[in-house]
């Protein structure tokens, strides 16, 4: 504590110092002896101002010189480079508009890389520009690398190998000596998976090098592009010894003895709905009428939190890996399988520990009254979300079947209010990849957000908002989900691209606004590209100790509750609910929840990365197994844009985006119409806008760039057409 004072007085004498008026750039050794010491090493100085720089409050400038960053036009934060060389800088001060760093000015930067760039044209130049102009700047130092590794294919010329990165941002290939300097297992051949350490890289205008350090196989071996995901994204395949050891200790079944101090709910009809292959099951929910109207919910989640000790082996590699990763064929989870599957998982017919919220709703749907409770349940049924739907679009014939009937009254009911209280429908289709056990895909299935799906987010909703106000009328320090309110010159862009699709759109900072507009394109050709643009200009959902909101969820307050077992911020708020000590300790315990916030709010974004691009790498297999058939599957399509060089068309049945180029539209010579944003036959007229649907299969397949080209079906051979037909 005494150390921790220290270093805050000495950081506010060096920021006093910075901002005094006559203050010139000074180095370390001149700051520190015009802070009036003699040892920078005692005082402690060199850490100080290194922290201080990767904090952003001051910056380095030639000769190692100090100064506050505004002072010298310099920014801090992090980059995201586009495949094309160019990038943008993430300012990390709220409500500044992201930096323009052109290819040339990226230095040696790489995509992710937290950096200082020196501001070469400032907001005030873009406003007097107008139009597309916008402020820009150069990067001038590397304060953190996102990656010391990177994962690409081996290359070979006449006089050297390299390494061409999986990761298109990335756009140098990086150059390898071959053998390594290290021996390895099995030594790199041309056209293999490998990863790469990267050495310093000081020089732009030559290509960075490294040193091979694993050998992930052929490219087209079986599991290997998952593998070289899971080495890309530095996520983790095993368990420490200890973790797996401290697992193992946990007995497989609930005992009597820890039925102390519980309620006893194993008589109630308690059922989970999840997923067709879901193999942990970490929520269960009843409903029941109410006597005079309304409705009593009961969520009940895995009670995580008296498995897993706060300090305990467990405890620590589940908040280092921050949340379990889905992959298409493995899922790397946040526990490991004796508790994930095991223990923890809310199977039917068997004795499980729970944490449950019961919450009364008066027969408007509003909330009356929660309470909380530790309890042991029996899971009665474990239904499928397709098992589930049937019922509900059925008659009720049984017991089950009226539970879900009712279930569904009251889930509707919510739904409803919560949209009409402000919420926004940003509810996507999801796309599963089913593999064969070659893991190689063989069907796109895509997943409705249909009533089963709607019931169990609008319970799980309503117990993270119920769990969220009862912590912070208690002043428990905890964990909160909070999505703030978006920028205004984010949504004015976002207006500018909704105009394009000839949609009529007012101030999209008025809430009422924006959910007019959802509706106007709900079910439209263009549904999903307007809805990921909006996205886009939102900010993203984070954890902050604090309860700021939820501004998609249109909620005051709302916390993650609901599955300890894959996030490790929901057993955070179980512990925080369940121990009662908590509200004395008071704001001693905030610093570590904002460190722990931090950290798995870092660890959601690595995982969602990943998992977007591990579908997309097998949806593109997928297509390029399409195309090796020779005979293509015919799918539908909606033209999304116009462009001069073709369609830019998607496949509402996989999610996919891809190109119709013109050159592949052979019945006719086809112009652009700029004006009207279609292109029209020169001879027939005829003519493709936004909005059409067509019928197309795939062309060619562009793994690198991780792009498809589609043609049109009619464009195909008489035989297959006809044969398909």
């Amino acid at each position: 504590m005494f150390m921790n004072s220290k270093t805050d007085q000495l950081k506010k004498e060096i920021l006093r110092l910075l901002r005094a008026p006559k203050y010139r750039p000074l180095d370390k050794v001149e700051l520190g002896k015009a802070l009036g010491r003699r040892s920078s090493e005692k005082m402690g100085l060199n850490d100080v101002l290194r922290e201080l720089e990767h904090a952003g409050e001051i910056a380095r400038i030639r000769k190692n010189r100090y100064v506050l960053p505004a002072e010298a036009d310099l920014v801090t934060g992090l980059l995201h480079v586009h495949q094309a060389g160019y990038a943008f800088l993430a300012r990390e001060k709220p409500g500044q508009q992201d930096l323009f760093i052109a290819a040339e000015n990226t230095h040696t930067a790489m995509h992710g890389d937290r950096v200082v760039a020196r501001i070469t044209r400032d907001e005030e130049y873009a406003r007097r520009k107008g139009g597309s102009a916008r402020p820009e700047g150069r990067i001038i130092r590397i304060l953190e690398r996102a990656h010391d590794t990177i994962v690409g294919t081996l290359q070979q010329t006449r006089n050297f190998f390299y390494v061409v990165p999986d990761d298109p941002r990335i756009v140098h290939n990086v150059y390898v000596q071959v053998p390594p300097p290290t021996p390895l297992p099995r030594p790199p051949a041309r056209g293999d998976k490998v990863v790469v350490k990267l050495e310093t890289w000081e020089s732009r205008h030559v290509n960075p090098e490294g040193s091979i350090v694993e050998v992930l196989g052929r490219s087209t071996d079986p599991g290997v592009d998952m593998l070289s995901i899971i080495r890309k994204f530095h996520l983790p395949l095993e368990f420490p010894r200890e973790v797996i050891e401290e697992a193992e200790q946990i007995p497989e079944t609930v005992d009597a003895s820890m039925w102390e101090g519980r309620e006893d709910l194993r008589d109630q009809f308690i059922v989970t709905i999840d997923p067709d292959d879901a193999r942990d099951f970490d929520d269960a929910i009843n409903v029941e009428r109410l006597e005079g109207g309304g409705w009593k919910l009961g969520v009940h989640i895995a009670d995580v939190a008296s498995y897993v000790q706060p300090g305990s082996a467990l405890d620590r590699e589940a908040v280092k890996r921050g949340n379990s990763v889905y992959l298409p064929d493995r899922v790397i989870p946040m526990l490991p399988e004796r508790l994930s599957n095991g223990v923890c998982s809310l199977k039917p017919d068997v004795d499980r520990l729970a944490h449950s919220v019961f919450i009364q709703f008066h027969r408007d749907g509003r909330a009356r009254s929660a309470r909380f409770a530790k309890t042991v349940i029996r899971s009665a049924r474990r239904l499928t979300y397709r098992e589930a739907y049937a019922i509900l679009k059925g008659r009720p014939n049984d017991q089950l079947g009226e539970r879900l009937h009712v279930a569904w009254e009251l889930a509707s009911m919510l739904r409803r209010k919560r949209f009409e209280q402000g919420s926004l429908d940003l509810d996507f289709p999801e796309v599963k990849v089913r593999l064969d056990d070659e893991g190689k895909p063989v069907l796109l299935e895509r997943i409705e957000n249909d009533e089963s799906h709607q019931l169990i987010e609008e319970f799980m909703l309503a117990a993270n908002e119920a769990v969220a106000r009862e912590l912070k009328n208690r002043l428990i320090p905890a964990i909160y989900r909070v999505h703030e309110n978006p920028e205004p010159e984010k949504l004015a862009d976002y207006r500018e691209l909704v105009l394009s699709y000839n949609y009529k759109a007012g101030d999209l900072t008025q809430r009422t606004e924006l959910q007019r507009l959802l509706a106007s394109f709900r079910g439209k050709p263009e549904e999903q590209a307007l809805k990921i643009g909006l996205l886009k200009s939102l900010k993203r959902a984070r954890y902050v100790p604090q309860p700021l909101g939820h501004y998609g969820l249109a909620k005051t307050n709302y916390t993650h509750f609901t599955s300890p077992i894959r996030r490790y911020a929901d057993l955070v708020v179980h512990r925080a609910l369940g121990d009662r000590d908590s509200a004395r300790r008071g704001r001693g315990d905030m610093g570590a929840m904002a460190s722990i916030a931090e950290h798995i709010s870092a660890t959601e974004r690595v995982a969602a990365e990943a998992e977007i691009e591990s579908v997309k790498m097998k949806k593109l297999e997928f297509f390029q197994r399409q195309l090796d058939a020779k005979d293509p599957q015919v799918f539908r399509a909606s033209v999304l844009e116009v462009k001069n060089f073709g369609l830019v068309v998607e496949l509402p049945d996989v999610l996919l985006t891809g190109l119709i180029h013109i050159s592949s539209l052979t019945d006719d010579f086809y112009t652009f119409n700029q004006p009207q944003r279609q292109l029209i036959g020169r001879q027939s007229r005829r003519r493709f806008s936004v909005g059409d649907e067509l019928r197309v299969y795939v062309a060619r397949v562009d793994v690198f760039k991780r792009q498809v080209d589609f043609a049109l079906a009619e464009e195909r051979p008489a035989k297959s057409t006809r044969r398909r037909r």
